[in-house]
């Protein structure tokens, strides 16, 4: 269990290496939660529109490491795994051997980051629900991270939603591949069942907002409910019914299991090749 150190307690600068989708909804994040829009530095060479409406705002965008002053407090990696292996080194100066680096990069080892940034590092996955509020965080800590960076790097992270810990690094490969990744599959079951309803027979714009709301409506209900995923599928199946019907098919020997546990595979493979 991780202490959380309060978001607007934190003292020191947080640098920001990538304000993409993820890293902006990180910045949201924090800004939401009431933390000074001056004590945080965003490097980002193609800035987005609203990412300069920031800056305008007091979020200090693109200055060197020594025009920083303030001690950095921790530096956030929220690059491309790809971008990294080119921009890393050049993010070295914006923090210190003992500085924390939390980083959100897919398949990148603590290992590999400490090696090209330095720092003691903390090693994150979040999720795009991040951008609402709504998303969930799975992190691991290096050897070397101290109390007071662990609950740093837990209060940055429960900015954009909830957040879990492992102590396990290997674990963060079917992290990626189950919640990092996640949130692609549950789009794609709302387009299937949107051109399913088509294939049979509903008006298309009928058919997507059947999807859409069925979908958002279910992950409520999961959220909000205490019954298991399982529990609350039984309770829409009547024997013999409409629903049993289409199970026997997704729940079939090709079906939905099989298909995400290759999915699964596949996609845990590829975040331990974009560690190499």
């Amino acid at each position: 269990m991780t202490a959380t150190e309060p978001l607007v307690d934190i003292s020191g600068t947080i640098v920001l290496a990538g304000a993409g989708k993820m890293g902006g909804a990180m910045l949201s994040g924090w800004l939401a939660q009431g933390f000074a829009a001056e004590k945080i530095v965003v490097i980002e060479p193609q800035p987005s529109d609203v990412i300069r409406a920031l800056a305008a705002k007091g979020v200090r965008l693109n200055p060197s490491p020594a025009d920083i002053g303030d001690k950095v407090a921790a530096l956030v990696v929220a690059l491309k795994p790809q971008a990294f292996r080119e921009a890393g080194p050049g993010l070295k100066p914006y923090g210190g051997s003992a500085t924390l680096v939390l980083s959100i990069m897919a398949g990148m080892t603590i290992a590999s980051i400490a090696n090209v940034c330095g720092g003691n590092v903390v090693r994150a996955m979040p999720n795009t629900p991040a951008a609402i509020g709504r998303g969930i965080t799975v992190a691991v800590a290096g050897n070397d991270v101290t109390d007071r960076q662990r609950a740093t790097a837990d209060a940055l992270l429960h900015a954009t939603g909830s957040v879990e810990w492992v102590e396990d690094e290997g674990l963060m490969d079917a992290v990626t591949a189950v919640s990092g990744s996640g949130p692609a599959y549950v789009f794609l079951l709302a387009e299937e069942l949107a051109r399913a309803g088509m294939a049979a027979g509903l008006p298309e714009a009928l058919a997507v907002s059947l999807a859409r709301e069925t979908i958002a409506g279910s992950g409520e209900l999961l959220h909000r409910s205490d019954l298991s995923a399982a529990s609350l599928r039984q309770n829409v199946t009547s024997p013999g019914g409409t629903t049993a019907a289409a199970l026997d098919v997704l729940m079939g020997k090709e079906g939905l299991r099989s298909l995400m546990t290759r999915a699964i595979a596949a996609a845990t493979r590829r975040s331990k090749e974009l560690a190499k």
